[in-house]
């Protein structure tokens, strides 16, 4: 019983534990309160404590309750004013509480931008010190500032007066300032005036290119310009030529052009001269280039001098065709050719030889030339030919005999006579036809070059052949009216024609185009040579076929004179009509001979130096194709 008496005490006691700890809890809801010492204090007193104490202590706390509570109403009763002045104090506070909050709330507000403005005062102040600095140290170099700021009217004047030099100077300066302070404004400025002068400093040198200039001159000025380094070196040999190629353009085009001769002979003398001027300035300006620069700086001279070459040649070429030199105002085609030649010669020393161009040039000036001189004679001839009449005996110096010569005395004339035929006197017609032609020859010995002779050959023999259709179209409107006397004087005609013009026409084409070097030029043998047609040589067969029946028989004698008894036969012409035609075309031997002294005596020019032998063997087969045709 015992025992159980005891358990159910303690049972009791733990029970007033637990309701003593949740009333500490219901007392005390936070944790926190545990933790303040008085707290901590009452608790441990409370474990101290027995069972009845603890169970008395709920009563005994209510009851000091009760008496603290009526002991604060009994002090409130007693102090109710200082309560109320307490009160009061409390509400002012927090109002003034309130008010400081706000204020204090506006200030901080306010701080943020009285930071800014702060801040602010600060860089201005930092600002204003660094401009004191500054202008006191501007003030300190003032001197040097101002040298610096005149520096692009320096400048300008310098390149005004010409003083390259100190420009070149000053550029260099400005350079090195624009590497050290590239951002100021300042130096940005005077930058940019500098470079407008530079410009102004390169036109001005460019300009002393394009006028006549010395070697010396030249090589300074061109130090100047690398100086400048305003041109790469390629562009620089480049606007060299450019400005040369200018200033010869503009000489070339100061010559006077009221004689077309002379100013051709005039141009080509200054193309040679300054041309070669300008070859010889590039070559010592850009001598210790070329190895360096390689074939870019080659390419860009040899494509200048094949341009100043194909410009001269169209030059001479439209010259040559304009003035006349073929004929007119004692202009020679030979002249030209050795100045030409000359000048050629001169730039094959450079690389610029264009002798082997001029060949076509002059060769077709000199065919045309010989052509309208041929044309003229045909169309002279054939004038003639309508108003040739044979009513009367030739009395003229040509007047021999018989026009028939015997086959020993043709073999016997000299072969290498290049004087014209006195019996072609008696026939006017054909003596003028031969002076044209002699006329013709001799322009053409002035500048004949070997390729002409096939061209040549064939024109002549094309004229020849007209000749003779002339001869035949003559016989056949005049035949029916011929009498026996003028018969025998046309069969004389056609013999002269056939026995003394073509021959001799045949050793003219011989003279300008020495079988010799015809052979040469075409590699063959000599005895190969006639078995080219129109080589050099006239195609006699061809030019006999038409007039073959007009000739002689072969041994029969030609009366050298008709009976002068037998009255002239009747003709459209009268006899009047014909001494007017002999008046007005007087021929004689002197005359003759005057015209034709070149091929006659003339022996300085090489295509008359011909071989005797060769031409002896040709007059051989002359005559015996002419025998053959008979």
């Amino acid at each position: 019983m015992a025992d159980v008496n005891v358990d159910v005490g303690s049972e009791s006691q733990s029970s007033n534990a637990g309701d003593l700890l949740d009333s500490l809890r219901a007392a005390f809801p936070s944790e926190s309160c545990f933790q303040n010492p008085a707290c901590a204090w009452y608790v441990s007193e409370l474990a101290a404590h027995g069972l009845d104490r603890l169970r008395g202590e709920p009563a005994r706390l209510a009851a000091e309750s009760a008496k603290t509570a009526m002991h604060t109403r009994d002090i409130a009763g007693q102090h109710y004013r200082t309560f109320i002045r307490a009160a009061e104090c409390s509400a002012g506070v927090l109002q003034d509480f309130v008010l400081v909050e706000r204020r204090l709330e506006a200030v901080l507000d306010a701080l943020p931008a009285l930071a800014g403005r702060c801040d602010d005062l600060a860089s201005q102040g930092e600002q204003l010190c660094r401009g004191r600095r500054v202008n006191s140290l501007a003030l300190a170099r003032h001197t040097h500032l101002l040298e610096v700021l005149e520096i692009p009217q320096l400048m300008h004047t310098c390149v005004r007066n010409g003083y390259y030099d100190e420009a070149l100077e000053l550029i260099g300066y400005v350079k090195r300032l624009e590497r050290k302070h590239s951002s100021v404004p300042v130096i940005q400025g005077i930058v940019a005036d500098v470079r407008a002068s530079s410009q102004l400093l390169l036109s001005q040198l460019l300009h002393q290119l394009r006028g006549p200039v010395t070697l010396p001159a030249c090589l300074r000025v061109v130090s100047y310009l690398r100086r400048l380094d305003a041109l790469r070196d390629t562009e620089l040999r480049l606007k060299f030529l450019q400005v040369r190629d200018a200033w010869l353009e503009a000489m070339l085009s100061a010559i006077p052009r009221d004689d077309p001769h002379q100013h051709l002979v005039k141009s080509i003398e200054a193309c040679r001269v300054h041309l070669f001027d300008i070859v010889t300035q590039y070559r010592a300006v850009f001598a210790d280039d070329e190895a360096v620069d390689g074939a870019q700086a080659t390419a860009v001279f040899h494509s200048w001098m094949s341009r100043r070459v194909l410009c001269f040649l169209s030059v001479l070429e439209a010259g040559l065709w304009e003035n006349g030199s073929r004929n007119s105002g004692g202009a020679r085609p030979d002249s030209l050719l050795e100045q030409c030649m000359y000048f050629g010669l001169s730039l094959g020393r450079i690389g610029g030889d264009f002798r082997a161009l001029l060949a076509p040039m002059f060769q077709r000036l000199a065919y045309e030339a010989f052509d309208k001189a041929t044309a003229w004679a045909l169309e002279s001839f054939i004038d003639d030919m309508h108003g040739f009449t044979l009513l009367s005996i030739p009395t003229g110096l040509g007047h021999m005999g018989d026009v028939q010569p015997d086959v020993g005395e043709t073999k016997a004339t000299p072969p290498m006579t290049l004087q014209p035929p006195l019996k072609l006197i008696d026939f006017p017609p054909l003596a003028c036809f031969v002076n044209g032609l002699l006329t013709a020859f001799n322009d053409l010995r002035l500048c004949c070059p070997i390729a002409l002779a096939h061209d040549v050959s064939v024109c002549v023999q094309q004229l020849l052949e007209k000749v003779t259709f002339t001869i035949v179209d003559f016989h056949r409107s005049e035949a029916p009216t011929f009498s026996r006397a003028e018969e025998d004087l046309f069969t004389r005609f056609c013999s002269t024609y056939v026995q003394q013009l073509l021959p001799f026409l045949n050793r003219c084409l011989q003279a300008l185009f020495p079988p010799s070097q015809l052979a040469q030029a075409l590699g063959v043998p000599l005895t190969r040579l006639p078995h080219y047609t129109c080589l050099g040589c006239l195609d006699i067969p061809v030019l006999l076929s038409p007039i073959s029946e007009f000739l002689p028989p072969k041994g029969t004698e030609v009366p050298t004179s008709p009976d002068l008894e037998t009255p002239p036969s009747i003709s459209p012409h009268t006899s009047e009509q014909e001494s007017d035609r002999e008046d007005s075309n007087p021929i004689s031997l002197r005359e003759a001979d005057e015209s034709n002294h070149v091929l006659a005596g003339n022996s300085e020019h090489p295509r008359l130096a011909l071989e005797s032998e060769s031409l002896a063997d040709v007059n051989v087969v002359e005559d015996e194709v002419i025998d053959d045709a008979r």
